[in-house]
């Protein structure tokens, strides 16, 4: 490290970083939910037996709900980085005449990457004891951007790869991860929906399992979809430089 940086990070080790915080927050919530209040957890209204917690039973409680809402919100600040480094690593890519409608489209993918990440906060800091209305609604919203922004960034990676060598940096290598990603997260958070009103419904044994175990793998496929930033821009970091030298680069 020379004299014009006084500290960075590769972007791939700070992804890592922030994949790993809601990853052991949901993991230490659920865990310690199981093992220290496995009847109050799993109980519903239906009486029936069940395995698995619900996410928002087990951060509902203490210390659960302290790790989560610190780890999610320590996680918020570099997603917020990411979302306008998604922007620059758009603006790379030229696919011809339609480059203004790409870079748009661009734009719009950020705003919605920030909204996501903006419910997710909302949603973890403001729990349905504190206001029903204000966790549902930011509910809805955090579910409705981050698929919006889902489709929009596996459909821009589609088209930036026609225009780019494999080898390039802006080649988007991670596209064929985004599908399956958010192809399991639609299709886990779809099949969790029908489980919770079956769930209420009938009251079957361990259908709310089933339904707790849906709502783990569509956080685990929307960590793991935003979590493909670290194979997107592997060759970049960030830090603190010399902004002459920046300048210099422009």
């Amino acid at each position: 490290m020379d004299k014009n940086t006084l500290y960075h990070i590769t972007a791939a080790h700070l992804g890592y970083i922030t994949m790993s915080l809601p990853a052991l927050a949901t993991t230490f919530a659920v865990a310690y939910s199981v093992l220290y209040d496995f009847h109050g957890s799993t109980a519903t209204h239906c009486r029936v037996r069940n395995i698995l917690p619900s996410i928002s039973a087990a951060i509902a409680r203490s210390p659960q709900q302290y790790i989560w809402r610190i780890f999610i919100s320590l996680h918020a600040a570099p997603r917020f980085m990411y979302a306008l480094a998604y922007y620059g690593w758009h603006k790379q890519v030229h696919v011809g005449a339609r480059q203004t409608t790409y870079i748009f489209l661009a734009k719009v993918a950020v705003f919605l990457h920030i909204m996501e990440n903006m419910m997710l906060v909302l949603l973890t800091c403001i729990s349905s004891n504190d206001n029903r209305d204000i966790h549902e609604n930011s509910f809805i919203a955090f579910i409705i951007t981050s698929w919006m922004y889902m489709l929009l960034t596996i459909g821009l990676c589609k088209w930036a790869r026609k225009y780019t060598d494999k080898t390039h940096k802006t080649d988007c290598g991670s596209y064929r991860y985004k599908k399956l990603f958010a192809f399991g997260n639609i299709s886990s958070f779809t099949l969790a929906i029908y489980l919770y009103f079956r769930h209420n419904w009938f009251c079957e044994p361990y259908i709310y399992s089933l339904f707790a175990l849906c709502e783990y793998v569509t956080i685990f496929t929307n960590i793991l979809f935003h979590g493909t930033a670290v194979l997107d821009m592997r060759e970049y970091s960030a830090g603190i430089v010399l902004t002459d030298l920046l300048n210099k680069h422009r």
